[in-house]
């Protein structure tokens, strides 16, 4: 493929014949690959449960300033996690010695010296630790040493202590970390291994009508994913990477690597219908499929490359994964499958599904009558089908309007976790859910009258608010630091305690320190944490859209040889994804059909979705796009017909994308029928925007706008003639 004078570059055409001509030598390749990648992650693989956001917010900077400044906390000062004990007799009060047994026996039994500390009531005599009815007791934990594998000790030791007398709860930051890490390994293998894995290999089955060619794409997907994930262990070696790499590579690697798979093998089948023989017919495939899959997953891996911008760890890790794993499955789908197709030749169609096998052989390639129908419908009625459908979907736009950002904190989890467990007896007991605090530090000259007024102002604005509880102020006048620290009422991760910190930050100290001249107040704390975070959210969205956007209609323009086709797929995808925003606000803020869905109503939609959400279904839609246009600009380029060639390449290729789409649907989907509320938010909406996309999209909006314009989908400026033509169709286009 020349690309300019002088240039040249290895043809997915030539990379197909050559993988099919020494089947035997690409597939050793792949398996050393497999077993290297194997070997990483058996030996180098290791992630993190922490999120940081590299930049540096408020609650960042107020950190690393009391850690400059203060020596390092007390150990009997350190709480992290909170044991509840409650008497289940309502005559045994916390004066009964069977209750200062328990307690003291339990704090006995989970301190360690250097490692884990227990401070309670009978030690201490901190009427604090014990709540306002004297039935419940509070044990805090300070986790020193190793704070994963610590807090499972303690949980155990919890566990043994509850009895017929008492009843012992946990929660806190490690307990937390610990049952969400355990629901999301849950939900990886309930979602994507018992429902997503079985629910694609079924619609391969249909799709293909055969066994052989069904169970190819999936091995694929599957050495793709490994061999990724390997790569993944050789980078956590250098950069901290998420647990929930793992849920984004292994969903993305089976959505794509199926596929990338399912366009090449019902390619090559629609080839050997029309005689070719097998080399031949792979041949052709790699100067049309292969050359598609190409520039689908260079778009992919552009969408993906928007969240690296993004500083924080946890999009950053999410990035990683399913860029790898893009790259892999493409590189497979381009080397790996031809090698397979040249060995199976014909076997590919083995093991006939009855009924449907030899009907869905002999529909490769040709137009079917329900697609065909609806398609050429459309097409007589473009204007009032382009506005319709239009119309509908910037319906399901409007409640984007009242799109709430928030992170789904102890409260939303199950019942059987024991941090939410913990989380109710706290609550119940005590009137607050967590150990976690607002902090307000103050840098300056703290020993001056005027911040020690503003100071006592501050807490004074505190203690009026019922969002906080005990707020109390430690003076470091030789260190130039105060440190005003107050206890949340409820979840750290709801919206009353963010509103509470905006409250602070908007109101309480500008009032406070008004002509306290020199100091300066940072606000910090989890809740604080999670509001830095929203705001880098709003600031970064704007800047991914733009990325993403901005070198995708390059990356097409390029693709097609046009400037009307990338405007046109942008728009239709902006379509979808921001109708699958207004159904995430419907059904997770409204409670609009939540409970048949099985969905929590939430207070807002996980921080991290809805920029998530975009660059994974502009990746996704773009490979129906590419794969769409590609096959009509191939019958443009042989007849000049936009009209025919439009509807023959919308209804020809129906089957195979709408399969493709169901793939991914049922592979999202189940993340959606997991019990992590971030993970259902994310499943239910690509599925939905999936499915907007592979009905409406597909089979409405793109055949009405390209009959509507005509000769013109197909329009490039002679200013921009000097662009290469990568022919993705497989020819060069009529002129």
């Amino acid at each position: 493929m020349t690309i300019l004078p002088g240039v040249k570059l290895l043809s997915t055409r030539g990379l197909s014949v050559a993988s099919a001509r020494h089947p035997w030598r690409t597939i050793a390749f792949w398996l050393i690959a497999l077993v290297l990648a194997v070997a990483a992650i058996a030996t180098m693989l290791e992630f993190t449960s922490d999120a940081e956001i590299t930049a540096k917010p408020e609650s960042e900077q107020a950190y690393d300033l009391l850690s400059e400044r203060l020596p390092p906390q007390p150990p009997e000062e350190v709480v992290s996690e909170l044991i509840v004990v409650r008497a289940k007799d309502p005559s045994v009060t916390v004066d009964d010695p069977r209750f200062a047994r328990k307690v003291r026996g339990l704090a006995q039994e989970i301190r360690r010296p250097d490692e884990v500390t227990a401070r309670h009531f009978y030690a201490t005599r901190d009427p604090s630790l014990i709540s306002r009815d004297r039935h419940a007791a509070l044990i805090t934990v300070g986790l020193l040493h190793d704070p994963e594998s610590d807090v499972v000790d303690v949980i155990e030791a919890i566990k043994r202590a509850n009895d017929d007398t008492f009843g012992v709860t946990i929660t806190g930051e490690w307990t937390f970390d610990r049952d969400n890490i355990e629901l999301s390994q849950h939900d990886l293998e309930k979602g994507e291994l018992q429902f997503g894995l079985p629910a694609a290999v079924l619609i391969l089955l249909l799709v293909f009508g055969a066994v052989v060619a069904g169970l190819i794409p999936i091995l694929l997907a599957l050495i793709s994913i490994a061999i990724a994930l390997g790569l993944v262990a050789v980078l956590s070696q250098f950069f901290d990477l998420s647990i929930f790499t793992i849920n984004m590579l292994s969903g993305m690697g089976l959505a794509l690597g199926v596929d990338y798979a399912l366009f090449i093998v019902s390619r090559f089948r629609e080839e050997r219908a029309r005689e070719l023989d097998k080399l031949a017919a792979i041949e052709a495939v790699g100067a049309t499929a292969s050359r598609a899959v190409l520039f689908s997953g260079f778009a992919f891996v552009l969408a993906m490359c928007g969240l690296l911008l993004v500083p924080d760890t946890i999009f950053r890790s999410l990035a990683t994964g399913a860029i790898l794993v893009g790259i892999v499955s493409v590189v497979a789908a381009l080397t790996l499958l031809p090698a397979l197709l040249s060995l199976f030749g014909d076997r590919i169609n083995a093991l006939r599904i009855p009924y449907i096998g030899r009907s869905a052989e002999a529909g490769s390639g040709r137009e079917g009558r329900f697609w065909s129908a609806i398609v050429r419908a459309v097409m007589r009625r473009p204007v009032i089908s382009l506005v319709a459908s239009v119309a509908v979907l910037l319906a399901l736009c409007v409640p984007v309007l009242d799109l709430k950002m928030g992170f789904v904190g102890v409260r939303a989890m199950p019942d059987r976790f024991v941090s939410k467990q913990g989380f109710l007896a706290l609550e119940r007991s005590f009137g607050v859910g967590t150990a976690d605090t607002v902090e307000i530090v103050v840098d300056g000259d703290v020993s001056s009258p005027e911040v020690r007024r503003a100071v006592r102002r501050l807490e004074q604005r505190l203690r009026s608010d019922p969002g906080f509880m005990r707020p109390e102020t430690s003076y470091y006048p030789e260190r130039r630091l105060a440190d005003t620290e107050a206890l949340l009422s409820g979840d750290s991760h709801d919206e009353r305690s963010y509103d509470a910190v905006r409250r602070i930050r908007a109101e309480y100290v500008p009032d406070a320190f008004r002509g306290a001249n020199g100091a300066r107040v940072l606000v910090t704390g989890e809740s604080a944490e999670s509001v830095d975070y929203f705001d880098l959210i709003q600031h970064w969205m704007p800047i991914v859209f733009a990325f993403v956007l901005g070198l995708s209609f390059l990356l097409l323009m390029v693709a097609f040889r046009s400037i009307v086709v990338p405007v046109k797929a942008i728009l239709l995808n902006l379509l979808s994804v921001g109708a699958a925003y207004g159904l995430l606000v419907l059904v997770f803020e409204k409670g609009v059909g939540n409970e048949l869905f099985g969905f929590q109503q939430v207070d807002g939609i996980e921080a991290w979705v809805p920029l998530f959400l975009f660059a994974v279904l502009f990746g996704l839609s773009m490979d129906y796009h590419v794969f769409l246009l590609s096959r009509i600009r191939e019958l443009y380029s042989r007849t000049g017909d936009n009209t025919e060639s439009v509807a023959h390449g919308v209804a020809s290729t129906a089957r195979m994308i709408t399969g493709a789409a169901l793939i991914i649907i049922a592979v999202f989907a189940g993340f959606a029928v997991g019990d992590l509320v971030g993970f259902q938010q994310m499943g239910f909406g690509v599925a939905v925007s999936l499915l907007i996309d592979a009905t409406i999209v597909r089979s409405v909006l793109l055949p009405a706008s390209m009959k509507l314009l005509g000769d013109w989908n197909w329009y490039l400026p002679k200013w921009l003639e000097w662009l290469p033509d990568f022919e993705v169709e497989g020819g060069s286009p009529r002129r």
